[in-house]
């Protein structure tokens, strides 16, 4: 069957915002902020979107525009081998595994979003009274799984009718509503009393506190990088397989990823002038899948018209999260269909019955919600980073340089060699040293033991999959 294209250069564009631009970046990323010292780690953030972010992004799409194929075919077919192409299911493994949780907390957002709606035309909603035990009410258990399901189907509708009618369309209606949205709600924040600390908290420079925080700031920075600008999942190569014309994908890559760092931060504009003007300290607010919906369901109780603000800050949550929900259901959709001939009907509806019942355990299950949100995605989003970036300075090599040069400018062309040294090198170094991290060996064998261990396992991965004949 003939394989869908993007209508639009916008169109794709706004796609991949919409993929990076979801919970990532207005639930997690104002929380993961707070945590970690507010400005020290926004400042570790831009400079590992820019250093990693970019150049992982530019990875993804040079792979799927030179194979035009989901990441199995993909991989399989660039390569010529079979082992390639399992390394390429990894990321179908991810897209279930991150729509596995990420449907559950969509549905809670869902739900706030129809609570605070029902709110404003009737009584006060139910989390006004008391924030967390509201939450924790709420969070697991069978009113759980209905909202996951519901979510899913919202999410299963749009991928149903197509890259062009349903994906494009969708993100192109939803990410202009959630930047203005957003940018309302900031500028009403800014008006709130004592919103500046909110704004020193966040933009602040402060040198010494970067230098003294960076070994512990640093892995959550790079998984959050990761997380917001969606690469390691296969996700952007599903995208770029769509492209039907050579454009500066260089271009593309910075495009999206400062579309997407700005949503992220116009989302600590909403939150922490908010939290300030009420006398909330952001680092007292508990850290984790609740911050959002207790941190700020208690700020809205306190402010007159607070359930009209509060249905609009849900409503931008829930467009912003399902534009990154049908990205991560098209990862398994598009292998399905590529490698199996399967209509796009039929795929759509088992990824579908698939998830639900894997989200149906998250959405029970706690101790299984908090792993597979946290330590397995993070894990398979930086293993499938290392692999993409690893197929293409050391598989790929020349053809990755030709195809990412197709297209771009003259200055894009000449950063080109210095990219695919680093997406074959520095980067794999550097997201090894992450993984370790997160996988809780520094506190084992200390910073400088934890980066000895991953020059050792990046030179191990270096040796195999070397092809001298395929280098710069």
């Amino acid at each position: 069957m003939a394989r869908e294209t993007w209508a639009t250069r916008v169109g794709f564009i706004l796609a991949a915002v919409g993929s990076a631009v979801g919970l990532g970046n207005i639930w997690r990323f104002p929380w993961v902020t707070a945590e970690n010292g507010g400005s020290a780690f926004l400042l570790v953030y831009l400079v590992v979107v820019v250093a990693v972010g970019v150049p992982g992004l530019l990875g993804e799409f040079v792979i799927g525009r030179r194979a035009g194929r989901n990441p199995v075919g993909a991989l399989r077919s660039l390569s010529g081998s079979r082992a390639w192409g399992v390394v390429g299911a990894l990321s179908v493994v991810t897209g279930l595994a991150l729509l596995s949780f990420y449907s559950v907390v969509g549905g809670w957002i869902l739900r706030y979003f129809v609570d605070s709606v029902a709110g404003v035309v009737g009584s006060q909603p139910a989390y006004f009274a008391d924030p967390g035990a509201h939450f924790g009410a709420i969070a697991f258990g069978p009113e759980a799984v209905g909202y996951h399901l519901a979510f899913l189907l919202l999410t299963a509708i749009i991928v149903l009718a197509g890259v062009r009618r349903g994906i494009e369309v969708g993100t192109m209606v939803m990410m202009p509503a959630v930047v203005l949205l957003l940018a309302a709600l900031a500028v009403w924040a800014s008006t709130r009393p004592g919103a500046g600390g909110g704004y020193a908290f966040l933009l602040r420079f402060d040198l010494d506190t970067v230098v003294r925080n960076l070994p512990s700031v640093l892995g959550p920075a790079a998984g959050q990088a990761l997380f917001t600008l969606s690469v390691g999942a296969g996700t952007m190569i599903t995208y770029a397989s769509y492209l039907g014309e050579n454009r500066s994908l260089p271009f593309d890559a910075t495009v999206i990823a400062t579309l997407n760092t700005g949503v992220g931060v116009l989302a600590g504009l909403v939150v922490f002038p908010l939290l300030f003007s009420l006398g909330v300290d952001p680092g007292g607010i508990e850290a984790g899948e609740g911050a959002l919906f207790v941190g700020l369901a208690g700020a809205f109780a306190q402010i007159p018209g607070g359930t009209l603000v509060a249905a609009g800050l849900f409503a931008v949550v829930t467009l912003a999260a399902l534009s990154s929900s049908i990205s991560m259901l098209e990862i398994p959709v598009s292998f399905v269909v590529d490698e199996f001939d399967v209509p796009r009907r039929r795929a759509v509806a088992g990824i579908f019955a698939l998830v639900a019942v894997s989200g149906t355990v998250t959405a029970l299950r706690p101790s299984i919600f908090g792993f597979v949100a946290g330590t397995l995605v993070d894990v398979l989003l930086t293993t499938g980073l290392i692999a993409f970036l690893l197929f293409v300075g050391w598989v790929l090599g020349r053809e990755a340089l030709a195809e990412y040069e197709s297209g771009a400018g003259a200055l894009a062309r000449r950063v080109g060699p210095a990219w695919l040294l680093a997406a074959g090198g520095a980067l794999p170094l550097f997201l090894s040293f992450s993984l370790l991290t997160s996988l809780g060996l520094q506190a084992q064998l200390g910073f400088w033991g934890t980066v000895a261990a991953a020059v050792a396992v990046a030179a191990a991965a270096f040796a195999g999959l070397r092809r001298p004949e395929s280098m710069v």
